[in-house]
């Protein structure tokens, strides 16, 4: 993984000494807190509804051991004794005190971790797969280029003030684990018939009040050029964005009313521009970051066989553990989502012992993923056992991904002030309801996400079956959506008709899930039976 070298390291100090003068003047009330919400917002501190929230930067999802255990430190000294993984890879925390925010800054700096542009109008977190050099199916490991473009828009100053947040995501294989096409710029690296690398270029994604899925602007950019036209599509939104209208600020608007040619076009004059002023692309740069990506020493020889006499183990392994690209490895899904948890929820205390796991049986690396899970990518096939048992301990060891079970959702108005209603109460009874075993294996793969109001943060559009929260009259209501996908086949999820209470609306999914496994054919998951059959072959099954 990458490693601050020591311009990282003091712009990364110099940036916690500003925000700790920042915060002691807010503290004065030398600032009021309209001047110092756009500072506090660049360093990743919201002002919730019970207290402020920190959400710290993972970049594509990639940790080692020392940063998990800051991570649980800060959680116990600063917080509750728990953090909360996000559907943008990164962590937060939602009980901070102002006047220890600087000193959270510090503790991350320590490790190499920030909080910079977690927030505000700015380039988030780059996402990227959280498989990434571990799983054979990709072309090569795409952090490489995540990391050249986090640091390329890092404090870019013509992109330093956007009309909105934007956000990128970089893969490198033809399964999509990050859902690629729902963000404003997305990339999977391919190879064309020369054997070249280039990008497959997606534009104008995104969720919320106005979804839209991304189009493709460009079937192969040559790799060197990724930079000047990155430029190019920035250039375009920043200048023509509607910084009027809040509800309208996001690209993928700018896109929508262009057009998709008008905004293509726009984007490539501006391209050619930027590459007109001469070398688009730092190659020393970029081989000097893939070193420390290069592929770790995997230990040959290692036997492929895994003993699955144990049949809670063997149940696990089948559904938590996905093929690795070297033999006698394996990568290990680790789910936080129990029953009776909070979806993405971890402990202070699960996050040391997951950081052990990693340092002893992961070449000290672990991932977290958009759908608020951790990943062990290296584990040697005679260590899962062990791995298991240890999870098991901790209450980890959960058999549900991509299942009935493994709930997305957002914090919603248990602590948001965005939030037009609580999301994790809905998804804990969504989970507690389909707890038993034997029926989550017989429902097969099937993805439900929950927000509890309409900016999306839980992802329903992108849900097989989604859940958005709205305000009734006063009241919590939840409209059920189903058909969406954030996967290579990318769809958007639509409403099923009149909306439901708390209880109701588990209900609406247990009659959904219920008659999909009445009406299924051989072999098909949730998202192809609705496919097949639309949305009129479950109303009535749904309404009565």
């Amino acid at each position: 993984m990458y490693r601050y070298d020591k311009y990282d390291q003091a712009m990364v100090d110099t940036r916690v000494e500003e925000f700790r003068e920042q915060v002691r003047r807010r503290i004065e009330g030398k600032m009021d807190d309209d001047q110092f919400k756009p500072l506090r917002l660049k360093n990743g501190l919201y002002l919730q509804l019970h207290a402020y929230m920190l959400r710290v930067a993972v970049p594509y999802g990639t940790l080692n051991s020392a940063q998990m255990r800051t991570l649980a430190d800060i959680a116990r000294r600063y917080d509750r004794g728990y953090g909360h993984f996000t559907t943008r890879q990164n962590i937060q925390y939602n009980w901070i005190k102002l006047a220890e925010a600087p000193d959270i800054l510090a503790d991350l700096a320590e490790v190499e971790m920030h909080a910079i542009q977690t927030s505000g109008e700015s380039i988030r977190n780059v996402s990227s797969d959280h498989y990434a050099g571990a799983t054979a199916d990709e072309v090569i490991d795409p952090r490489p280029w995540a990391e050249m473009l986090r640091q390329m828009t890092t404090f870019m100053p013509e992109f330093s003030y956007l009309p909105r947040k934007f956000k990128i995501a970089v893969i490198a294989s033809a399964e999509d684990r990050v859902a690629l096409r729902w963000h404003d710029f997305a990339l999977r690296i391919v190879r064309n018939a020369a054997g070249e690398i280039g990008f497959e270029v997606f534009l104008g994604g995104g969720m919320g009040r106005t979804p839209f899925i991304a189009y493709r602007s460009r079937e192969f950019l040559p790799a060197n050029q990724i930079f000047s036209y990155l430029q190019a599509v920035l250039r375009v939104w920043n200048r023509h964005a509607r910084r009027d209208n809040i509800h309208k600020q996001r690209m993928k608007i700018l896109v929508h009313d262009l057009g998709q040619e008008e905004f293509t076009r726009q984007v490539e004059e501006a391209f050619q521009h930027f590459l007109s002023l001469g070398e688009d692309f730092p190659q020393a740069e970029y081989d000097r970051i893939a070193a420390y990506f290069e592929p770790p020493a995997f230990e040959q020889g290692l036997s492929d066989e895994i003993d699955l006499s144990d049949p809670a183990f063997a149940a696990w392994v089948k559904q938590q553990v996905v093929a690795h690209k070297a033999p006698g490895y394996a990568i290990a899904n680790i789910s936080l989502k129990p029953v009776g948890g909070i979806p993405g929820d971890i402990s202070a205390e699960q996050m040391e012992l997951v950081a052990d796991l990693a340092e002893r049986f992961s070449l000290d690396e672990l991932r977290s993923t958009h759908a608020q899970n951790l990943v062990l990518p290296h584990v040697r096939k005679a260590d899962l056992h062990t791995v298991w048992q240890a999870l098991v301990s901790a209450g980890l060891a959960d058999a549900n991904l991509d299942l009935v079970t493994d709930v997305i959702a957002c914090p919603g108005l248990d602590y948001c002030s965005l939030a037009n209603a609580r999301s994790i109460p809905v998804a804990q009874k969504i989970v507690e309801r389909f707890a038993d075993a034997g029926r989550q294996a017989d429902i097969g793969e099937l993805k439900i996400k929950v927000s509890g109001c309409i900016n999306a943060c839980g992802h329903h559009h992108a849900g097989n079956i989604g859940i958005l929260g709205v305000d009734r009259k006063g009241s919590e209501s939840y409209q059920l959506l189903l058909g969406g996908s954030g996967d290579e086949d990318t769809t958007q999820a639509k409403i099923a008709g009149p909306g439901f209470d708390e209880d109701g609306i588990v209900d609406a999914v247990e009659r959904a899930v219920e008659h999909y496994r009445v009406i299924r054919e051989g072999g098909e998951r949730f998202i192809d039976t609705y496919r097949r059959v639309g949305m009129e072959g479950f109303k009535e099954a749904i309404y009565g």
